[in-house]
């Protein structure tokens, strides 16, 4: 029989900023997981060393949009960075890297420019950070009008002998645009959390 001389390995390394990215998801509390149609072995090697918990491999691409729709019915969030557009699609939310595939990138709805996996963590966080602001926007232009709308119809006036005369309530609307604008731009300084890859318990077992 043939006796072997040698033998050739070919894998896909991580990325280096891999297992800090998926640290700073699980911090996040989402519940992160591979999903792949790579072979279990590979698979599991892979998640181990970037910190992923659990893994489902050897899914074809054609399964990986049903895989994803069970898991949206058991309320589990998902999102989808592999270059499938039927998974990117029925996914929550869809990314996809700058480097992909056209139609993984009309599929999806988030694209990463720098094909970095410390982008995701960041887009998420830049996304909470702009519906906070939104929220805290919303509310001090709220807060404002219910004092102010009364005091300018005149509501108090009978009670309390409050009025609002047009110059300080010119000045009073200026002044709350410029309040909201402000907080707004606070997210020009806006810098994402990314924590270092030891920052979570290395995974032991993978599901």
């Amino acid at each position: 029989g043939a006796t072997p001389l040698g033998l050739i390995a070919v894998a896909d390394p991580p990325r280096e900023t891999s297992a800090a990215a998926i640290a700073a998801l699980r911090q996040m509390g989402l519940s992160v997981l591979l999903l792949t149609g790579d072979h279990r072995r590979t698979a599991e090697a892979i998640a181990k060393e970037v910190g992923i918990p659990r893994v489902i491999p050897e899914v074809l691409p054609q399964q990986k949009e049903a895989v994803i729709r069970s898991l949206q019915e058991k309320g589990e969030v998902v999102g989808d960075g592999i270059n499938d557009a039927p998974a990117l699609v029925r996914a929550d939310i869809g990314i996809a890297i700058g480097a992909g595939t056209d139609i993984a990138i009309d599929s999806a709805d988030i694209v990463l420019m720098h094909s970095d996996p410390a982008d995701i963590p960041a887009a998420l966080q830049l996304s909470r950070s702009v519906l906070r602001n939104i929220k805290q926007n919303l509310f001090w232009a709220f807060l404002y009008n219910s004092i102010g709308i009364p005091i300018a119809a005149g509501v108090f006036y009978s009670l309390l002998g409050w009025k609002l005369s047009p110059m300080l309530a010119s000045a009073a609307m200026s002044l709350s645009s410029v309040c909201v604008v402000s907080n707004a731009l606070r997210l020009r300084g806006w810098k994402p959390k990314l924590p270092a890859a030891d920052a979570l318990p290395p995974v032991t077992e993978v599901e």
